[in-house]
């Protein structure tokens, strides 16, 4: 057991995983969030009957083995009540030809994807190879950027001869795969990958790790899976909440962190309410879930090393998004609907829509509640005057709603409810610069080795969430936080308890 106090900052999943995972080793923890509740991107919010997932809208890692699964087995809680995507997304290409259906079961996506991608089988193939090296790779938990003897350590002891095989294609992007695999002359199966890439890695093909986009295109498939949450993306939150406090642990909401700085006792951090006082917390260790970014605003300059902070400064900017909120009449999307649909356009863009199921938690009975996606630069969303802001805002939910109509059958009369938020919106909610979503984009040069480090140049801070390895979604920061809080534990001598 150990009392050394950790300050987590941030409550969304990779924050609140961290803060759990100490907790329950004993470790005295106080984790703050701005907002009034947990959750970040994956909350939600209510309007009157319906409840609208903020962000996240599906998840991975609750099969066995799955990251989700395997930290709430640690901490003896119950897997959230959910609901397989089968297929995991149905992909409309926007050319007339027939949608593409993500199944569930691994041999009838093989027919699927040979149906419509006829000789691209060698390209399947090897990302399928890579995809098994990749996840056998990171259930043995190595620390996949290394800044210190401990964390080669990790890294060496999870190395197996395919591993190494594997590791030759460090450098590639999915669309090298294509052309080593004979396949970039392919347009639809590059305009199918373009759409699906962007999505996870915030990049499209030819700007995507193939180490990392080879995992990210079988996550639909068995073993692993998507999950549809029954009542909403919150419930993974409050889960953790519980577990942080039935451990000991502090949360404390409507606290803003608006500095952090090395002290006597390690760090202090100064935090602000919305009706509170600047108030100073003492640690030994800060574990910060914010994107990186943020730093440069947190931490002092004179304390903060020039590369390090030159690194922070060029990090590239994620993109923003625009999300419509929607609810209609159930009866009016077309027969046997399925939940998660992408399509690709040319105005507003690609869309992402989420539709909630029959008794899901989300909208009464008869109703859907209907979540429209589309990526957008964050440009100056925040600095717009007013008239200008809500004019632009009020002609993009036009056109986002209008495409809907025509994909989906729609008439303005079928729609109960619909509001669009923004980058602008984004910041206010989740204390994100500008409104960014999601993390760095997953390109060669920033994937794996050499990404940004959860194990900072300055003793006692760490990083984790959805810049950091393995990238964004609700499982790939939970597996950020659990490397943060094992290097912690590592630095008082410690192991943490989580079994492999």
């Amino acid at each position: 057991m150990t009392k050394h106090r950790v300050i987590v900052i941030g409550g969304g999943i990779a924050g609140l995983t961290a803060a759990a995972l100490l907790a329950h080793d004993g470790v005295a923890v106080t984790l703050f969030e701005a907002h009034h509740q947990a959750g970040g991107c994956a909350g939600t919010f209510r309007r009157g009957p319906w409840i609208f997932d903020v962000g996240a809208t599906q998840v991975a890692g609750l099969e066995p083995g799955g990251s989700h699964a395997r930290v709430f087995q640690h901490l003896g809680l119950a897997l959230p009540k959910a609901s397989l995507l089968d297929p995991g997304c149905v992909v409309d290409l926007g050319d007339g030809s027939a949608p593409i259906s993500l199944w569930h079961d691994p041999t009838r996506w093989a027919e699927e994807r040979v149906r419509q991608f006829p000789g691209s089988e060698r390209f399947w193939q090897l990302c399928e190879l890579l995809h098994n090296s990749n996840w056998a790779f990171a259930g043995r938990d190595p620390v996949v950027t290394p800044r210190s003897w401990w964390d080669l350590s990790t890294l060496v002891s999870a190395l197996r001869p395919e591993t190494l095989a594997s590791g030759l294609f460090t450098t590639f992007s999915i669309a090298n795969l294509l052309q080593f695999c004979g396949c970039q002359n392919d347009k639809r199966l590059r305009r199918f990958l373009d759409l699906q890439l962007k999505l996870y890695s915030q990049e499209p093909a030819d700007r995507t790790a193939a180490l990392y986009g080879a995992t990210v295109l079988q996550m639909a498939q068995a073993p692993l899976g998507l999950w549809h949450l029954q009542g909403s993306m919150q419930m993974l939150s409050a889960q953790l909440s519980q577990a942080i406090e039935a451990a000991g642990g502090e949360i404390r909401l409507r606290h803003r962190v608006h500095a952090v700085q090395p002290s006597a006792e390690g760090w202090t951090v100064s935090t602000a309410g919305a009706n509170a006082p600047s108030q100073d917390w003492h640690a030994s260790d800060v574990i910060c879930s914010l994107p990186p970014q943020c730093l440069l605003d947190l931490l002092p300059a004179d304390d903060t090393p020039d590369r390090y902070r030159q690194r922070l400064t060029t990090l590239p900017e994620p993109s923003g998004a625009l999300v419509l909120y929607g609810v209609v009449q159930r009866n009016a999307l077309p027969i046997d609907c399925p939940g998660h649909l992408q399509r690709g356009s040319e105005k507003p863009g690609s869309l992402f829509v989420s539709i909630s199921r029959e008794g899901d938690g989300r909208a009464p009975i008869g109703q859907a509640t209907l979540i429209a996606s589309v990526f957008t630069p964050t440009a100056d969303w925040c600095e717009l005057d007013e008239p200008d802001y809500q004019n632009r805002k009020t002609q993009r939910l036009k056109t986002m709603k209008d495409e809907l109509n025509a994909w989906l059958g729609l008439s303005d009369d079928d729609w109960l409810h619909t509001e669009l938020a923004t980058p602008r919106g984004f910041a206010g909610w989740t204390g994100r610069p500008r409104g960014m979503v999601g993390g760095l984009g997953q390109h060669p040069s920033r994937f794996g080795p050499f990404g940004l480090a959860g194990r900072t140049p300055l003793p006692g801070l760490w990083l984790c969430g959805d810049s950091l390895y393995p990238g964004e979604g609700t499982a790939g920061v939970t597996l950020s936080a659990l490397n943060a809080c094992r290097q912690l534990m590592e630095r008082r001598g410690l192991q943490l308890s989580f079994n492999r």
